[in-house]
């Protein structure tokens, strides 16, 4: 689809859409013609995420992951866990326009969430990790974050714990399998669990007519009309498909148009291009994940605008050059909460406890001024 560059007000919906998003009517089902429609356009995301070949998820290595994800002993101070940015109590991420690391430090980009995060081809905004696996070595040394020195230091630390050294040897088959790689292996599998199934749009594509409310049903109408499924289609909404497409990059802010790119700085993160150095990767960001979009306020990568209403006005403006009369992005947030779905129930680990002295004492003394 082609986006003139000529602002305008959008109001008709297309026909196809028409077809699938009718009102709802309590306890109507829909026919087979109706169910085959809807699910060609609008897909439900997957309950469950396949593991890769050489990581493959059994129930005692998610646990191990779930207790690195949750043990603050990763960082130099012991005070910065994977949970401290990506809080699986609320959103995923942590409310904030960027992340407070170790020392107070602030990261230059928002924490994107990890729930459904499996469902992304690449991690980190500008898809500098190809794997949620690679995507775990990262915060671990990086400074405004958990600020280790390197991966050495992390992984003596993890291997002075005598309860972690029995469960790397319980799910690795050794007792030389305290390595990075194969933390970040076990914090991946128990990344792959966090899957938020069954919204209520999910339940509406399925044929439950009732599951959304006229104005939902608007929205989402609007939603495909207006564009937004050019970039955030596929079953998370980040332009993903089974099997068939890998999420994709675009460029962002995509017109110039001055309502909203000063206001929110929007250009001056140069996105992509400050991993590949390639000048046509300007501005390209990853196409997020909108499941559960509700909740991970604020947002862009800068954090940079508070409300979910406002998000949609400056998506509408510099990614389609269009603008939306106030009944419409009340539609579209209203379609967006329907995205919130059923997250599992997780317990809170008992991360494995080491005596004998304190976590500070092995902290590199440079790194701490």
């Amino acid at each position: 689809m082609q986006f003139a560059h000529t602002r305008h007000v959008v109001r008709a919906a297309l026909p196809l859409v028409a077809v699938l998003v009718t009102a709802p009517m309590a306890n109507s089902q829909p026919s087979e013609q109706e169910k085959h429609t809807v699910s060609d356009v609008w897909q439900t995301l997957p309950t469950r995420a396949e593991s890769p070949a050489n990581n493959p998820t059994t129930a005692e290595k998610v646990e191990l992951g779930k207790q690195l994800f949750f043990d603050p002993r990763l960082s130099l101070t012991g005070t910065v866990s994977c949970n401290t940015c990506h809080n699986l109590m609320e959103g995923g991420d942590d409310g904030r326009p960027s992340s407070m690391g170790i020392h107070g430090r602030i990261g230059p980009r928002n924490a994107p969430t990890v729930w459904n995060s499996v469902f992304q081809t690449s991690q980190f905004w500008d898809g500098r990790a190809p794997d949620l696996e690679e995507q775990a070595k990262g915060p671990v040394i990086a400074g405004p974050e958990m600020g280790m020195p390197n991966h050495d230091k992390a992984i003596e630390r993890v291997a002075a714990i005598p309860g972690y050294r029995s469960a790397f040897a319980t799910v690795f088959g050794d007792d030389d399998s305290v390595t990075i790689d194969n933390a970040v292996k076990a914090i991946a599998a128990f990344e792959r669990t966090l899957i938020t199934p069954n919204s209520a749009y999910d339940r509406y594509v399925d044929g439950d007519r009732s599951a959304l409310s006229a104005s939902q049903v608007r929205g989402m109408q609007l939603f495909e009309s207006a564009g937004c499924t050019e970039c955030h289609s596929g079953p998370a909404f980040n332009g993903w498909t089974p099997g068939l497409t890998d999420a994709s990059f675009e460029e962002f802010p995509r017109f110039s148009n001055r309502r909203f790119l000063d206001k929110y700085a929007l250009a001056k993160d140069l996105g992509r291009y400050e991993v590949t150095k390639q000048p046509e990767d300007k501005h390209q960001f990853k196409v997020p994940v909108l499941r559960n979009i509700t909740l991970t306020a604020p947002y862009f990568h800068n954090g940079a605008v508070e409300s979910l209403a406002e998000a949609v006005r400056v998506m509408a403006d510099v990614q389609l050059d269009m603008e939306l009369a106030e009944r419409e992005v009340t539609d579209i947030v209203n379609f967006m909460g329907a995205l919130e779905g059923e997250f599992p129930n997780i317990t809170l680990p008992r991360i494995p406890s080491r005596s004998g002295h304190s976590i500070l004492e092995d902290q590199d003394p440079a790194a701490t001024n």
